[in-house]
């Protein structure tokens, strides 16, 4: 018998319709505020606060890139620059680090609470095994897709939430996965002189021999963890 597709309820219709003005809102208020070039013009601003009032600037930071990641707004390598450079390394990297998952987290709660139920209920036979895959290694599977940024990962979270994975399992591997990549660019920002060498050079502009090594471990580091696990097991 054709299965019946159930309803949507309406307190989902209502938490996905203000999390799109939410987003579309946000992107439209403070999108260009993510802009390198426009950050650069405000940067004495950026030192007078950081001296002026050095914890809520942090504080606002910390939201800042937990709002940008958990709405998934474009802007969060630019912001893991900033931070690097406005922080330093070690503030930078806490910040970022934590900021990040956080942001990330959320977007996975949101997505699993809004499409995971109607995708499992659609689909639910097509995603038995991709679920039961998920259920064996969805944890490596993770790492690796955090390691290497080659997938955007705001379509991690996104995809993410409808898998059956653990929301503490997703926190921490994210954490862990995301810590190298986040310590390359967070270094990055912190070896910048000043915003406007950032925006006239780019990324590219700041490249040292250390991050190029830093980045080809990245690459490395899943299939050699892999390696590792595998051998470990027989």
């Amino acid at each position: 018998m054709p299965t019946t597709s159930k309803s949507v309820p309406w307190t989902k219709l209502i938490v996905l319709a203000a999390f799109i003005a939410a987003t579309v809102s946000l992107y439209l208020n403070f999108g260009d505020s993510l802009n390198l070039s426009e950050l650069a013009k405000k940067e004495t601003q950026l030192r007078d606060w950081q001296q002026q009032a050095p914890w809520i600037v942090f504080g606002v930071a910390f939201l800042t890139y937990v709002t940008a990641t958990g709405f998934s707004i474009p802007g969060a390598t630019v912001l893991t620059l900033l931070f690097g450079w406005y922080f330093g390394f070690a503030r930078g990297l806490v910040l970022v680090s934590f900021a990040s998952t956080m942001g990330a987290t959320l977007a996975f709660i949101i997505s699993r609470f809004l499409l995971r139920d109607s995708i499992q209920n659609r689909f639910g036979d097509r995603l038995s095994k991709f679920n039961a895959a998920l259920e064996k290694e969805g944890a490596f599977y993770l790492f690796s897709l955090r390691l290497i940024p080659v997938v955007p990962f705001f379509v991690i979270n996104l995809v993410m939430g409808l898998t059956p994975i653990r929301t503490r399992t997703y926190w921490w591997v994210s954490q862990l996965g995301m810590l190298p990549g986040t310590m390359a660019f967070v270094y990055a920002g912190a070896s910048v002189p000043d915003l406007k060498t950032l925006d006239e050079k780019g990324l590219g502009g700041i490249i040292s021999p250390q991050l190029i090594i830093a980045f080809v471990i990245l690459g490395l580091l899943p299939i050699t963890l892999k390696k590792i696990i595998s051998k470990f097991k027989s």
